[in-house]
């Protein structure tokens, strides 16, 4: 085991002011603060979403800190698209990206938390986490996780069956039993559990402090912001409070005073920072891809599409005509566009073709015969001799914009 610095030590359960009216750590003093307490890596673990996680990345970045991108989800008691259920409790759990595969599988998970599991929180379950698990680290968070629930439930053999479903789902090495220390008895208590747990299972210990604000003075405003999140008073006794004002961004040197009798979780916090690499990339358009029928290539098929699509708007198609299409097809092929018109017209017929209402087309798409044969747009651009170059221009590479909104007259 390496000799452990009181100044090492790494915060991987971090709340910013994206965690909505629950964390009020701004993200540019929050690297501020790091920089200045000589971290050289922390992350972001906001609840249920990755609202600040390019923010959090660019200014970590600048100031030459590691940014480790994760979000702290949500998981359902049961499955996480049953929203008929009257309970609404649900389970913590940190999720850390180790590399650019974690990174997407992290994206994937929290957008299906809001997509189809959402019930007063984005919620996901064990099946999502096993379906999107590679590349992710797991904690198992706070007194709200789902392992240290049992624990207070008194029901150490589920706690154990958990933890150990959570080390299969994620792999081994991969799920961390999470330490706590606010001055609060029952982390205590559970503390005291999950070390017992991890000498049984061989699951290792983390050392963290649930950041939701950074001073400690700062506690009171935080108050405040839990005040207005639950439609409450200050002066109400019976209302959602934080127990202690000790979770703010704490020195390395205070988290090693809480956690120096463990010293495997301190270093595991170190181990995992060196394990996260991703990598965001800048200026370059990611777009999705679009399946295509068997015998096709993404090309031919969009060319197919725009052809059958022409000869129904004007029967005969004149060398007028094909002259606009070569040249429009030409341009959107060598500016990588293919996809993107693909994916446009696939949604706009879907749309169609349910009684969704959709515009006739406004705006430089209008200028666009490939546009016109696809359906996106309804206004003939040769009948209004609209221009192509104001839509897409090949010295001005921009993302084409197509203007779809519907006007109830």
């Amino acid at each position: 085991m390496i000799k452990i610095e009181k100044k090492d030590f790494v915060h991987l359960h971090v709340h910013t002011q994206y965690s909505l009216l629950d964390g009020s750590a701004k993200i540019k003093e929050l690297i501020k603060k790091a920089k200045e307490m000589q971290m050289d890596s922390i992350a972001i673990t906001d609840h249920g979403s990755m609202f600040g996680i390019i923010d959090f990345y660019k200014e970590a970045k600048k100031n030459d800190i590691k940014p480790i991108l994760g979000s702290e989800v949500y998981v359902a008691r049961d499955k996480y698209t049953d929203k008929e259920t009257k309970d609404k409790k649900r389970y913590h759990l940190v999720l850390l990206a180790e590399n650019n595969i974690g990174y997407s599988n992290l994206m994937k998970i929290v957008s299906e938390g809001y997509i189809n599991g959402f019930y007063y929180k984005p919620r996901i379950d064990h099946e999502v986490l096993k379906k999107y698990s590679e590349g992710i680290i797991a904690l198992s968070a706070c007194l709200a996780g789902e392992v240290q629930q049992y624990i207070l439930e008194d029901n150490y053999e589920k706690a154990k069956e958990i933890a150990l479903k959570y080390r299969d789902i994620f792999g081994e090495g991969n799920f961390f039993l999470e330490l706590q220390d606010h001055g609060m008895k029952e982390q205590l208590r559970v503390n005291s559990e999950l070390v017992k747990l991890s000498r049984e299972t061989k699951i290792p210990l983390i050392a963290t402090n649930d950041v939701h604000y950074l001073n400690k003075k700062d506690a009171e405003v935080h108050d405040i912001l839990l005040c207005i999140q639950t439609g409450k008073t200050i002066g109400e006794t019976d209302r959602m409070r934080f127990p202690s004002d000790e979770f703010y961004l704490k020195s390395p040197e205070e988290m090693y005073e809480r956690f120096g009798n463990y010293e495997d979780a301190i270093e595991n916090t170190i181990n995992i920072a060196k394990r996260c690499n991703v990598e965001i990339e800048f200026g370059n358009l990611h777009l999705p891809e679009y399946t295509v029928p068997e015998g096709f290539t993404n090309k031919s098929y969009l060319e197919k599409l725009i052809l059958e699509g022409l000869k129904n708007r004007y029967g005969e198609l004149t060398d007028e005509l094909m002259d606009r299409f070569l040249y429009e097809f030409g341009i959107i092929v060598d500016m990588g566009y293919i996809d993107y018109f693909l994916i446009v017209w696939d949604f706009i017929k879907y749309a169609k073709d349910n009684g969704i209402m959709v515009g006739p087309g406004r705006g430089s798409a209008a200028g666009s015969i490939v546009s016109y044969g696809l359906g996106i747009i309804d206004i003939d651009p040769i009948e209004y001799g609209l221009i192509f170059e104001r839509f897409l221009n090949p010295e001005r590479v921009t993302m084409p914009d197509i203007d779809i909104g519907a006007t109830r007259l």
